[in-house]
């Protein structure tokens, strides 16, 4: 839509300029004739577009000019992890609204692809913002409470996910009901078996076909220098603090990174701050390497130096499907249904297990894992130089 106009544009509807003129544009009153694309992907108002500032160009006659018909927003605030493992999303949408302009709010905005037009932290300033955007369609993935109460709150004309009902996170439709039942009963949780990417899909009315996570990654960005030898293999050895019962004891990853080693494996501990210290002791039993603790984005930058990654079900899971890293992914608690891994590794889990969503465990269940089942999966996947 074109719009002949400096400021708004509006029509002149009372007073001695009524009586005396038909109703027309205030533009063609006040100022010369100045075509605005208030309707593209491109504009923002408050600043110059890319494209003015790249070459100059104005509106009138731009051959970037990109004209959006639909508005979409997803809320998915949580965990760096989750947020990865939405992307996927992103292609479905828009594939089906391709004149759509797509909003995303979450804790981690810097981390979305280019291909989200809105990229928004969750705050005050975006939420009065988003408060007066009209959305064509809104998705809410998040049942917190806060994620709810906002899906409720801003204006949309189709809903999909999870909105606030009485005070209490509920489905918008049926559409969301399964995944909703699987949060709330273990044992329809424990039998599902379609994988999250599967469950999302469902739930905004579309069919999951394979389609990858995006991430924001630049790959020459940050380089590590690393020691020259055979394939890396990165052990990711921690689980995070909400559910400890994924943490598979420190001695068995001294001894996994020791067997590697030994088959000529260049061997990369990972790990943030909780795992400073366990990674030093790690590194001083078995002689791998260990480069310290980051900023995500250089820990992004480490994940892609790696060739596969050992890890529980963490961020850095997320991170290597991203980046389309071989995997051995060791799991407990969690449905090993849910995860989509394209074909890129293998889940191993202990047998008989019985902690599903357990935050503790009294038969030591992860210790039933053995360091040959890890060993043979890593072989497997990425033989030895």
């Amino acid at each position: 839509m074109m719009m002949e106009a400096f400021f708004w544009p509006g029509r002149a509807t009372s007073g001695l300029r009524n009586l005396l003129l038909p109703p027309v544009p205030y533009a063609w009153l006040i100022f010369s004739v100045m075509i605005i694309n208030y309707d593209c992907r491109h504009f923002k108002g408050h600043i110059p577009c890319s494209y003015h500032k790249l070459d100059g160009i104005h509106c009138e006659g731009c051959p970037h000019y990109d004209q959006v018909i639909e508005r979409i927003i997803i809320i998915k605030l949580g965990a760096l992890g989750d947020v990865i493992r939405t992307t996927p999303l992103i292609e479905a949408l828009k594939a089906a609204h391709p004149k759509s302009q797509l909003f995303w709010l979450t804790y981690s905005p810097e981390f979305l692809p280019s291909t989200v037009d809105r990229r928004l932290p969750f705050t005050l300033e975006s939420i009065t913002y988003l408060e007066q955007v009209p959305f064509d369609i809104l998705i809410n993935l998040d049942k917190d409470v806060e994620a709810c109460a906002l899906a409720r709150q801003l204006k949309a004309e189709k809903r999909f996910g999870f909105t606030l009902h009485n005070g209490v996170p509920a489905p918008v439709n049926e559409l969301a009901e399964h995944k909703f039942q699987t949060g709330l009963f273990d044992d329809i949780g424990q039998s599902n078996t379609k994988s999250y990417p599967q469950e999302i899909f469902e739930i905004c009315g579309y069919t999951f076909n394979g389609e990858k996570y995006a991430l924001a990654f630049e790959e020459n960005s940050f380089q590590w220098s690393l020691p020259k030898g055979g394939a890396v293999i990165g052990l990711n050895t921690g689980c995070g603090r909400r559910w400890l019962t994924r943490l598979w004891p420190e001695a068995y990853w001294a001894e996994l990174a020791d067997e590697l080693l030994k088959k000529g494996y260049r061997v990369l501990l990972l790990g943030g701050p909780d795992e400073h210290e366990k990674n030093l002791r790690i590194q001083a039993d078995s002689g791998a390497l260990y480069q310290g603790t980051f900023p995500l984005k250089q820990f992004v930058s480490l994940i892609n130096q790696c060739d596969l990654v050992v890890t529980t079900v963490t961020m850095a899971l997320h991170l290597a499907i991203a980046l389309e890293k071989k995997i051995v992914l060791l799991n407990n608690i969690f449905n090993r249904h849910e995860f989509e891994l394209y074909g890129l590794g293998q889940i191993l889990e202990p047998p008989n297990c019985t902690c599903y969503f357990a935050q503790t465990c009294d038969k030591g269940c992860m210790e039933d894992l053995k360091v040959s089942e890890i060993l043979n999966a890593v072989t497997a996947l990425q033989p030895a130089k």
